[in-house]
């Protein structure tokens, strides 16, 4: 699906996306093709942190909300998360000239 919908203030920059889309898991083989970019279900996640908003009140113009919770969790349960802060928080050690890891 490739519409074009207004952006967001929480929607993820160029350089934003370029440090977290290796992070992200990509389409599986052999499945049906993705609906919707990875760029734009992390933008729904984006939205829906920083308003605090019920996954049901997530924009029209966002992905389902059934979508981004499917892989909110999904991604939860193999550690993306965990990883993309440990990821973040080790580049910005090094930025700030400190040991990757304290």
């Amino acid at each position: 699906m490739c519409e074009l919908r207004t952006r967001c203030s929480t929607d993820l920059s160029d350089p934003e996306w370029e440090i977290l889309c290796p992070l992200v898991p990509a389409v599986r083989p052999g499945g049906r093709p993705a609906k919707h970019t990875r760029r734009e279900i992390l933008n729904a996640l984006a939205y829906w942190l920083r308003t605090g908003c019920a996954w049901r009140l997530l924009p029209h113009d966002l992905p389902p909300w059934q979508t981004v919770y499917h892989y909110w969790r999904r991604w939860q349960q193999v550690g993306v998360w965990e990883r993309m802060l440990t990821e973040l928080r080790e580049r910005e050690r090094v930025q700030l000239g400190r040991e990757v890891s304290p």
